[in-house]
């Protein structure tokens, strides 16, 4: 017989420790399908956040780049399209030193660039004129100068195909070699808010001709995303013309729509690479249309637009590859941790799993989309996760404290997939809740451009919002609400704790506290990003001031913990001491943890450890929960209460 324990909701005993999340547990990404097996990118905690290419082949594994060389690419610093493959080998940007470098098949990696101001992102192998096509990131005097260029594998000779935008990205070459594609913006527009789509002839002297915009008749302030060539050589792409990432083919001079659903095709291009759609034949392709924040796999005919949704228990997709019948990509569900998915005739296989850990299901809580009414009078979506531990049970008129997650960018998504980090809470007792607040993806363009001139306002209203919902239906309680978000939604939780009072503590990783100090500080990538969210500036310098948590300490009056990475060029370490220091000088608990050596998201396994458990010891010390923990945490002030 199994005996159910009564404890307090926080105080349960879980088997989900911090160090089995980063031991066990690998993030995977940049999944490629090639006639010579499939690759994938893993970033390994253990290994100080290694990012290694591993390849499959004839049910083997094997990784491709020694130590301590790790693929990552740094431009815009968020990264992306690290490797490309060839017939002998791989090419893959070293994170060290940012230049490129082959690797062929058992040997030692040899370097192709050796430039000491420049990064390079988004690869292409042109094996016809072998030579690779890439984004080149190069600062001069401070300033990141982006290009398109091509680097002539037998000298090392690089090339500018063409320049003069703020950005670019995914050039992408026709299967015969004679047209290329790109995608350029300009600031201030992100490249979900309005992007170029371009198109030349690819000559045998290396250079480009006949270069030309795609255009909308009805409208140039769209979006594009991931220009796809089809195998029969004509250009498809995504953008949100409709109001919705949709389907287009460019044929003979004109743009055709291929799909007109109410349903999300693309995602924001915060990376390179991003591939949510691959052709399966030329008139066929998989892809994982978003619905309301839920993604599901399906076969779109490029003729009629017909979309057939194929039955799977997967409904979070990323890195969509096809080759033929050979359909390969990542996925996750409530119930799956993400898993490089491999699928020929109808018949799956999981190739490799983000977490490798196997504990009785009893210990999850599996996610469930939840909508409400904000006080805007519209619907906004999260994902609710309610505590669940097999071994444990409250009291039966206890409401458990309440997790509110933000989520970054602010154009991320929320989605159930099953994540160890969430079961970290509920399996201890806490409820969950991750919100998509207005401004996030997956919900249409108008859903996105909610946060337009109101960040920092509609993201933590509708935060609140979601809380209070929770509240309303007895699922938390209204005295142990907490916050918490990286980055963005760093952002959004010093907003909802300094201008509303409806959280009784918060968690902010790397989130930005003070928005003038971010324009000045910040990369090249987000230094216009506010011009959308907020207002142009200096023109509307009053409203940053206003939407800054740090101007406005005097309101803030509940517990905050900070977690900072010392290498954030996103958003500088600078930020998290002026709040810290803001409110250790008003006599609030506060603690501020920062990570030496750690960037913008933090990678290495025991910062993730830590992270965790002195967030969980901030809350139980906040909240008096009767825990015992062995991280040494001093909140300043905590005693003055």
């Amino acid at each position: 017989m199994t005996y159910i324990n009564k404890a307090p909701y926080g105080t349960w005993i879980s088997p989900i420790e911090s160090s089995l999340i980063t031991a066990d547990s690998v993030s995977l990404d940049e999944l490629q399908l090639h006639s010579s097996g499939t690759y994938w990118l893993e970033r390994r905690p253990d290994e100080q956040g290694r990012c290694v290419i591993v390849k499959h082949y004839n049910q083997n594994y094997c990784d491709l780049i020694p130590k301590p060389y790790s693929a990552r690419s740094r431009v815009h610093e968020y990264g992306g399209g690290v490797y490309c493959i060839a017939d002998n080998g791989i090419y893959f940007v070293n994170d060290n030193d940012q230049n490129i470098y082959f690797c062929p098949t058992d040997c030692v990696p040899v370097a192709i660039t050796q430039t000491s101001n420049c990064c390079y992102a988004d690869l292409q192998f042109d094996e016809h004129r072998q030579r690779l096509i890439c984004i080149q990131q190069q600062t001069d005097d401070n300033e990141d100068i982006n290009s398109l260029i091509s680097i002539d594998l037998t000298t090392g000779t690089i090339n500018i195909l063409h320049s003069g935008h703020d950005f670019y990205a995914s050039p992408r070459l026709s299967p015969c070699g004679t047209k290329l594609s790109w995608l350029c913006w300009n600031h201030p527009d992100m490249p979900w808010d309005k992007s170029q789509l371009w198109l030349a002839d690819n000559d045998d002297d290396y250079q480009l001709n006949n270069i030309r915009t795609i255009q909308h008749p009805d409208s140039n302030d769209v979006s594009f995303f991931q220009p796809q060539w089809s195998p029969d050589n004509q250009l498809f792409f995504v953008s949100d013309l409709s109001g919705w990432w949709n389907l287009y083919c460019y044929q003979h001079g004109s743009i055709q729509t291929i799909s007109h659903e109410q349903l999300d095709f693309g995602l924001p291009q915060w990376v390179f690479a991003q591939s949510i759609y691959a052709f399966t034949s030329n008139n066929t392709i998989l892809c994982a249309p978003i619905d309301n924040g839920i993604a599901s796999l399906a076969l779109i005919d490029t003729v009629s637009g017909a979309l057939k949704t194929l039955p799977t228990d997967w409904n979070s997709f990323s890195s969509i590859q096809a080759l033929g019948d050979h359909y390969s990509f990542i996925a996750a569900s409530p119930k799956s941790f993400p898993e490089v998915i491999s699928m020929q005739s109808g018949h799956s296989q999981s190739l490799r799993q983000s977490c490798q850990t196997q504990l009785d299901t009893g210990y999850y809580s599996y996610g469930q989309t939840i909508q409400f009414r904000t006080r805007h009078n519209d619907d906004a979506f999260a994902i609710y996760y309610a505590p669940a531990n097999k071994d444990f049970a409250a009291a039966i008129d206890e409401k458990p404290p309440l997790v509110v997650l933000c989520h970054g960018g602010p154009t991320a998504m929320a989605d159930p997939s099953l994540d160890m980090r969430k079961q970290y809470w509920t399996s201890r007792g806490f409820a969950l809740l991750d919100v998509n607040y207005s401004g996030s993806t997956g919900f249409g363009r108008t859903y996105r451009e909610r946060l337009n001139g109101n960040w920092g306002l509609r993201d933590a209203e509708d935060c609140c919002d979601a809380a209070q919902h929770l509240v309303d239906l007895g699922l938390a309680d209204s005295e142990r609400l907490i916050i918490k978000g990286g980055s963005a939604g760093g952002y959004t939780v010093l907003c909802a704790l300094t201008f509303h009072d409806t959280f009784s503590a918060g968690a902010s990783y790397y989130g930005i506290g003070e928005l003038e100090s971010l324009l000045a500080d910040t990369h090249k990538f987000e230094s216009r990003y506010l011009d959308h969210l907020v207002g142009p500036y200096p023109e509307r310098k009053d409203v940053y001031q206003q939407r800054s948590p740090i101007n406005y300490v005097e309101l803030l009056n509940c517990p905050v913990i900070f977690f900072q990475g010392t290498e954030d060029k996103v958003v500088p370490k600078e930020q998290a001491e002026k709040m810290f220091a803001a409110l250790k000088d008003k006599g609030i608990p506060v603690a501020y943890v920062p990570f030496e050596g750690e960037q913008h998201g933090f990678r290495k396994a025991e910062t993730i450890q830590r992270a965790l458990d002195s967030e969980y010891a901030f809350y139980a010390k906040i909240f008096d929960i009767p825990v015992e923990s062995s991280i040494q945490l001093h909140i300043e002030n905590l005693d003055d209460r």
